[in-house]
């Protein structure tokens, strides 16, 4: 039956009535944005226990470390409502014990954000990037309640508002509890907007850039089609808990290099511009819209309830983070954003990086991953010996996804992993129904069998046993072989040249000559063959005359004085994996077969004219490409390579 208008209009009122009565109201304005600075105001109402704990997240939903965003909070007060001081002490560094209330206790504070990224806020003239766990306070005893935030956009500025909070009548937005209100980021900016539906399923794409909406229209073309060939993957969408899935991106010259999943959205930031970077870009997008699935509904046991005052610890990030970060190299692949160069650049370096680490000597994947809380974004100011003792849970995990998929490829024709991932999910549909890792062990016996999910565990899970990449690669078509097998190596992995010589900066990897020889962190070397170098093309230059196996003499100003020390160089133990056509052979039609039928598309509702767009010429082309053919532009994609262009700041090639 159809409503009359007078009925549409009570129960809107009503609906407007009982956000606006929510015991917990939010409001944030931007009276002085241009110093990066926001006014928050927290209204808690029906407040029963005579003292309120007032609590400034330390965590936040998709880090794994502490992080204390009550350091960015100041000019803290706390009133009844009427404007009468209330009794206030900070009790710790994010905790505020307010008492003296008759039910009603208001907050309000100055908060200052300028990293905009997946943790923290960026606050300016141009936008509010606000990550919920940075931005507001919450208290204890009040975090299964109703909330309502209204965001106080300022005059002139164009903002709009983009979140997957739930958008109510009155211009306000709503989360039911704390845990969802945490999970709902917020762009405030006058961004571009695209919206698309696939398969029944809402999605928007919310970005924030100095580029054109021509670019980010192509853009948005390019997600569709991660879209679609996730979804293919388990063969259906979550139920996204407000109808849609919302991309929040900002990339900006100020912004910081991140992405970080959501229930129903994901934030993904970066200092690249879409006309030169939309291709590498476009990798974080992969990788994040997985965890629409993995983590966020498949999620491990381990994270629920997710503690927000405390660090998250989880044996299963192997399997939430890595094995999303080998789906998000193998969708672009399947959705044709990607060449086959860049694919198996992206899988070799993870299986080379675990193959060839000092660490995996040392921790199974299991712990690995339960030192998130020590490298997930973590600081701290003593130097640590990671290079020698851990490899990231996100590329240990990768690593065994590749293996596990071909294996099962090999031994259960018909099978992969994607049916690993569909069973997972059957069987864990959402949070109410955590796993833990014998959950794990369990879905995958009964995709396989018993023993072979019992010999995965036993030897790469629990165990550090390799598994056989070499060989299964093969199968498809792929080799694994040394990158620079003449190459010299003397292991030191970061460096820094000076008039005096060449200081060792960074961890000397064990096993290596420089480690045999003990080398470490503050050795300077003065005379290479009693040659002195200055700068760093004159140092790789002498490498690079050098062959494994070459013994040469060194002279070292150390802690312990100077020393000359004779070392034996090594060669690279870079590996890499490329197909089988670029060493001169021919797959064979069985390798061609399985390669096909891995990498090959599993779209349900395929869109074969998204698959490969161009952000800059706004035509479909294939992206193994350096330059777009049509224009010329560059498009940040070397044959064969994958990741940025540069290397990451104060990092080098292995020499």
């Amino acid at each position: 039956m159809k409503p009359s208008i007078t009925l549409v209009a009570a129960l809107l009122f009503a609906a407007a009535s009982l956000t606006a009565q929510a015991p917990i109201r939010y409001e944030i304005s931007f009276p002085n944005a241009a110093h990066h600075e926001a006014h928050v105001r927290a209204t808690f109402t029906g407040v029963k226990q005579p003292v309120l704990d007032v609590v400034m997240s330390r965590s936040s939903p998709g880090r794994y470390a502490l992080h204390e965003f009550a350091k960015n909070i100041y000019s803290v007060t706390a009133t009844d409502g009427e404007g009468h001081e209330l009794t206030t002490s900070r009790v710790s560094p994010s905790q505020w014990a307010v008492s003296g209330h008759k039910g009603t206790v208001v907050v309000e504070y100055t908060l200052f954000g300028d990293r905009a990224d997946g943790t923290y806020d960026g606050i300016d003239e141009t936008h509010a990037h606000l990550s919920m766990a940075a931005t507001f306070v919450w208290a204890h005893g009040m975090d299964k309640v109703p909330m309502s935030f209204r965001f106080l956009l300022p005059e002139n500025s164009k903002w709009k508002i983009a979140t997957q909070l739930k958008s109510e009548p009155d211009g306000t937005y709503s989360a039911p509890n704390v845990d969802m209100m945490m999970d709902s980021p917020v762009e405030l900016s006058n961004f571009d907007l695209h919206e698309w539906t696939v398969g029944g399923s809402q999605f928007r794409l919310a970005i924030h850039h100095t580029g054109s909406n021509q670019e980010s229209a192509a853009f948005a073309q390019m997600a569709k089609a991660v879209v679609t060939e996730a979804e293919g993957v388990f063969g259906a969408f979550p139920k996204y808990d407000t109808g849609n899935y919302t991309f929040l991106i900002d990339y900006l010259p100020y912004a910081s290099r991140d992405g970080m999943e959501h229930r129903d959205s994901t934030v993904i930031s970066s200092t690249g511009a879409l006309k030169q970077d939309a291709a590498q870009q476009i990798g974080t997008v992969s990788h994040e819209f997985f965890h629409s699935w993995n983590v966020e509904r498949i999620r491990p046991k381990a994270l629920e309830p997710f503690d927000f005052e405390k660090a998250n610890m989880s044996g299963e990030l192997w399997f939430a983070e890595g094995f999303t970060n080998y789906y998000g190299v193998l969708v672009l692949k399947r959705a044709g954003l990607s060449s086959l160069d860049r694919f198996a650049a992206g899988m070799g370096g993870a299986v080379g990086a675990v193959l060839t680490a000092p660490g995996r000597q040392i921790s199974n994947v299991v712990e690995m991953a339960r030192q998130a809380p020590f490298v997930d974004a973590a600081t701290a100011n003593d130097p640590v010996n990671r290079s020698n003792t851990f490899i990231s849970y996100y590329i240990y995990g990768q690593a065994i996804a590749l293996g596990v998929d071909l294996s099962i490829r090999t031994q259960f024709p018909g099978k992969s992993l994607d049916d690993w991932m569909r069973r997972m999910w059957k069987n864990h549909p959402d949070i109410a129904k955590p796993y833990t890792l014998e959950e794990l062990e369990i879905a995958l016996a009964e995709t396989t069998s018993k023993a072979f999910a019992s010999d995965i565990f036993r030897k790469h899970v629990y165990g550090k046993e390799p598994m056989d990449y070499a060989k299964l690669l093969a199968a498809a078509g792929f080799e694994l072989r040394k990158a620079s097998a003449d190459r010299a190596f003397l292991g030191t992995s970061m460096v820094q040249f000076s008039e005096t010589g060449m200081e060792i900066t960074g961890t000397v990897l064990r096993d290596s000559p420089a480690y045999a020889a003990g080398l470490d962190r503050g050795d300077k070397i003065t005379e290479f063959d009693g040659k002195a170098f200055k700068t760093e093309p004159e140092y790789t230059k002498w490498l690079d005359s050098k062959k494994p196996g070459d013994k040469v003499t060194l002279k070292v100003d150390g802690r312990s004085g100077s020393k000359t020390l004779e070392i034996t160089l090594a060669g690279s133990p870079q590996l890499e994996m490329v197909p089988s056509e670029q060493t001169g052979k021919t797959p064979t039609p069985e390798q061609l077969a399985l390669r096909s039928q891995w990498l090959g598309s599993k779209a349900v509702h395929p869109l074969p004219e998204l698959k490969k767009f161009c952000p800059v010429c706004q035509r479909a082309h294939p992206f193994e490409f350096e330059h777009c053919p049509f224009d010329g532009s560059d498009l940040g994609i070397i044959p064969g390579k994958a990741g940025p262009r540069t290397a990451a700041p104060g990092r080098r090639r292995p020499n």
